[in-house]
């Protein structure tokens, strides 16, 4: 069941590693393999913040002018994005990688999206027109900027996709911001926000609180009160979660 909307408002309220933080505590996955994206993202609209919200997935091949046969390509890929309660964010696998031949998303496409319930794409490929992309505040995290649209229609949707290492599921919950993505498994969902939120305020009063507090300190009383705030911090962890974290 998706989370009530006031948890995503409040879970884009922090950036992605600390999101990830609340994560590594809560998930039986590989906290160093599973989830994160493997590959170097690119946030085109980083001004915007995070964005959250659940996979809407689409495939695209632009430098192949056979897929256009489909003339119900793009009715039938909007309608199951409309389909799909959002907030949406729309991954889109682009089968040319590495190259590229033209863009999916454009002024028309982020405009149409944005209606349709959409905050924002993650796309293995390219995108052209940020400017206008930007003005209808709609975030974009891909590999880089192109020119044209080449023969890019929709290929397949509502499938598993690859994009930047990461398989992506339909459905699946997403933040993302200019660090990168993080895909978060369906089991974790309920329990992300208490973690991500008892994580950062762990942070904030024992290690974080040590380092700014030091101003004037010798050197070894600053020592100290890191290696004791470290402790204090994994304690807490293990008492709230069963596991020590990172310090």
């Amino acid at each position: 069941m998706p989370l009530p909307h006031a948890d995503l408002l409040r879970l884009k309220r922090w950036n992605t590693p600390t999101i990830y933080n609340g994560w590594e505590q809560i998930t039986r996955h590989d906290i160093a393999a599973a989830g994160f994206n493997l590959e170097e993202t690119r946030d085109f609209m980083p001004q915007m913040g995070p964005m959250v919200g659940y996979a809407v997935t689409l495939v695209v091949e632009p430098s192949k002018a056979s897929h256009k046969a489909n003339a119900s390509a793009w009715s039938d890929y909007r309608r199951y994005v409309a389909s799909v309660p959002g907030p949406k964010i729309a991954v889109v696998q682009d089968l040319d990688k590495p190259a590229v031949i033209g863009s999916f998303w454009g002024e028309v496409s982020s405009n149409t999206h944005r209606a349709l319930g959409c905050v924002g794409t993650i796309t293995d490929g390219a995108i052209r027109d940020v400017d206008e992309m930007t003005n209808a505040g709609f975030k974009a995290i891909a590999r880089r900027l192109c020119v044209g649209h080449a023969h890019v229609v929709p290929v397949r949707f509502g499938v598993d996709v690859t994009v930047f290492g990461r398989e992506i599921l339909p459905g699946q919950l997403i933040h993302a911001d200019k660090h990168g993505f993080l895909a978060v498994p369906a089991e974790d969902e309920a329990k992300l926000l208490e973690a991500a939120s008892f994580m950062d305020a762990n942070e904030c009063q024992t290690v974080i609180a040590a380092a700014r507090g030091a101003a004037g300190l010798p050197a070894e009383e600053v020592l100290a009160r890191m290696d004791e705030a470290g402790q204090r911090f994994g304690e807490n962890a293990r008492h709230e979660f069963g596991r020590r974290g990172e310090w």
